[in-house]
């Protein structure tokens, strides 16, 4: 981080200390200079300019319509670019490894980089800032923020090198009207969901039962919320792969059954935006994934199911009963010369009214605990009760999907190459075994480094 004070104002903080250890009175000068270095200022570095890394989605939408406000209040300019998912992961691992990255800020998806972050010292940490009363607005209420989304997002040694703005459950979108015609009732378990995309699946009509990720890396964390539903996740506490267990197998065989037989054609290359697209053209019956991805669906110039989106929790599997939990968080670059103004950027477009925007939005469920209060708000949302009881409902029975691991990425290219073979007609047991083969080395390397 940057010094902010010089080092004159230094020598008058501790002259002023001295004065009071020995009950001598401060000076006029003293007072004010200290005065001055606890208050704070959003115009304090106006002029500057920021370069801001973040992931296509509707949270980054929000993010870039908040930069007009953010500038007008603080003086300071915000470069912002929008990168797909996979693309943005690479680009951001890249870019720290080269020492030198290109942005001040970056967003994370912290299932998937959280410990390769705190590896490779990629942010800053954050906690000195937020204590500051000259850095921090005295309206920003860091408590505000879930004491659940604050540990998801800090490392192992205590520091918070990011700000988790962002934490989402993965739920089942159903489509009402045709669960309607067809007389299909909302599954009551995962095995249940088969069996209704069985019923709703109608090639003919261009309509597909169930739709979900089938892009390999990107499809881990659809098979992994299945896990969930036999009570364990892909790794145990200690650290050992359950990847071909008996209750892995039966998850990748759901897995199998809901793309292979009632999935769209194609959708062996789909990644989220895909099934988002065709869940809201009206050509897919249900659709898993995370509740973040809301907001076009009911939006009149996007949508074609606008007021037809049901938001269901994920059914209950044969032993336990979870939703998967993923999130987002947003930090300051190590390298960065301009932390100060990085981090009045992080600290308005985390505040209550932006946090509250993104629920409003439909945009996920944001980490702050405020914007549930606002019942007025919550109740004139064009989402419905549904929505929101979906949300709250999840965060009960919500429980990590993905392993925090360092080689997080590694583990879902493996294992998401086994998933689309299976997807292609492969032996799923045979996969996963293979799969768990090839990873194993991996992650223990990993452990040791």
């Amino acid at each position: 981080m940057t010094e902010i004070l010089k080092p004159t104002r230094r020598g008058l903080l501790r002259g002023a200390a001295a004065l009071g250890a020995t009950g001598a009175i401060a000076s006029p000068l003293v007072l004010r200079e200290a005065r001055a270095q606890a208050a704070f200022n959003w115009k304090r570095f106006s002029g500057q300019s920021i370069d801001v890394l973040l992931v296509k989605n509707p949270r980054s939408d929000l993010f870039q319509a908040a930069e007009k406000e953010f500038t007008e209040l603080t003086g300071i300019k915000v470069s912002s670019e929008q990168v797909p998912e996979q693309q943005q992961r690479q680009k951001a691992v890249i870019e720290f490894a080269s020492g030198k990255p290109s942005f001040d800020v970056s967003a994370i998806s912290l299932h998937v980089q959280k410990r390769m972050a705190a590896k490779g010292k990629w942010f800053a940490d954050l906690s000195p800032m937020i204590k500051d009363a000259s850095l921090t607005s005295p309206d920003f209420n860091f408590e505000d923020f879930g004491a659940g989304a604050v540990a998801y997002a800090r490392q192992a040694d205590g520091a918070l090198d990011t700000l988790p703005y962002f934490v989402d459950y993965w739920m089942l979108y159903y489509n009402k009207e045709l669960f309607d015609a067809k007389g299909v009732a909302y599954p009551k378990s995962m095995d249940e969901m088969a069996v209704a995309a069985a019923k709703l699946h109608d090639p003919a009509k261009g309509v597909a039962g169930f739709v979900s990720r089938g892009l390999k890396n990107a499809n881990v964390p659809v098979w992994a919320c299945l896990v969930l539903g036999q009570g364990i996740e892909t790794t145990s506490a200690e650290g050992k792969l359950l990847t071909d267990t008996p209750e892995a197998i039966w998850a990748a065989e759901l897995y199998k059954k809901l793309n292979k037989d009632t999935g769209p054609v194609g959708s062996v290359g789909f990644n989220w935006n895909e099934c988002q697209t065709t869940f809201m053209q009206g050509r897919a019956a249900m659709w898993l994934d995370g509740i973040g991805f809301a907001t076009p669906l009911e939006d009149p110039s996007k949508s074609r199911i606008v007021g037809k989106v049901g938001y269901g929790v994920t059914p209950p599997g044969p032993k336990a009963h979870h939703a998967g939990m993923f999130g987002d968080g947003i930090g300051i670059s190590r390298g960065s010369a301009k932390k100060e103004a990085a981090w009045l950027y992080i600290q308005f477009i985390t505040n209550k009214a932006q946090q509250l925007a993104m629920l409003k939005a439909g945009a996920g469920a944001p980490a702050r605990s405020s914007a549930y209060l606002d019942t007025a708000t919550i109740e004139a949302s064009k989402f419905g009760k549904q929505y929101f009881d979906c949300l709250l409902n999840s965060a009960k029975i919500a429980r990590a999907a993905l392993p925090q691991i360092v080689p997080v990425t590694e583990f879902r290219d493996v294992f998401g190459v086994a998933l689309t073979n299976a997807i292609g007609g492969a032996d799923v047991a045979a996969e996963l075994k293979k799969a768990t083969e090839a990873f194993a080395p991996v992650l223990a390397k990993s452990e040791q480094g």
